[in-house]
């Protein structure tokens, strides 16, 4: 099973910057951007509310392109799509979570996590 993803072509400022407008979805934005390169499960993200509130965000997110999600048997794995959106838009994604990084209005994600010490 594939979920429908926009092409880099398709993927437009309005519907990048209005789904950026909801602070649970930067929320998102902000915590994969901190993980990059590292596919999250859904699961991830608990802490922003329901698994329905959170299926909303996240197919909100894909469907305007900024993220990516891979189905994985009954896992799904969600990325930035950095490269992409870097190209169609330099330096928005970077200055976004420049800007999201220290703002305390928007919800904590991952502050279940157990840190593991090497």
């Amino acid at each position: 099973m594939t979920l429908p993803h926009p092409t880099a072509d398709q993927i437009s400022l309005p519907n990048v910057l209005a789904v950026l407008g909801d602070p649970t979805r930067l929320a998102i934005v902000r915590y994969l951007a901190s993980k990059e390169g590292v596919p999250l499960n859904c699961s991830q993200f608990l802490d922003l509310g329901s698994k329905t509130n959170l299926s909303y965000h996240l197919a909100k997110l894909r469907e305007a392109g900024v993220t990516r999600t891979e189905v994985v048997g009954t896992s799904r794995l969600i990325t930035l799509r950095r490269d992409d959106l870097d190209a169609r838009f330099p330096g928005l994604l970077d200055s976004v979570i420049a800007a999201a990084v220290d703002d305390p209005a928007l919800p904590a994600v991952g502050a279940n996590e157990i840190e593991v010490r090497a």
